[in-house]
């Protein structure tokens, strides 16, 4: 029966493009002074900023202190729902559908147009049929290689 460890997210303000830097900037922090600190990551859609996770928050505080770009923090702690949309890796096969016009941006064919013709979700392939083939050539394509096309 052990009990569960509750850590804490703290939002870190950085100068902006620079979110990167500080996160390996924390990370050596944390490995050479042994902060107690589980992660450090940013969010895309996060501009300006980095999340701090620490099962105790005077560590964070230790860990941020005196860092270069680091701006600030938000007061108080982020909640796991905010930051959760964020972390969840979508499968690009979810994103398909029959009939969608793709680019292939991988593999043999990368660069070519196609029209998908077949969704294998399980194995995470699409069949397509080449745009810019002289005959129809169906092709089976790793889906993490197709990309929907702007002009669709």
């Amino acid at each position: 029966m052990s009990e569960e460890i509750k850590s804490h997210l703290f939002a870190i303000r950085t100068t902006g493009g620079q979110e990167k830097v500080v996160m390996r900037l924390l990370e050596a922090k944390a490995n050479a002074n042994q902060i107690n600190i589980q992660s450090v990551f940013c969010v895309s859609d996060l501009k300006g900023y980095v999340v701090v996770e620490a099962v105790n928050p005077s560590d964070a505080y230790l860990a941020v202190e005196g860092v270069r770009h680091i701006r600030g923090q938000l007061r108080g702690e982020l909640e796991f729902k905010d930051i959760e949309g964020y972390l969840i890796k979508k499968s690009t096969v979810s994103q398909l559908t029959v009939d969608n016009v793709v680019e292939i941006t991988g593999g043999p064919f990368k660069g070519m147009k196609a029209t998908i013709t077949r969704i294998d979700v399980d194995k995470e392939e699409a069949t397509v049929v080449l745009l810019d083939a002289s005959y129809q050539l169906p092709v089976t394509v790793d889906a993490n290689y197709l990309k929907l096309s702007s002009e669709a």
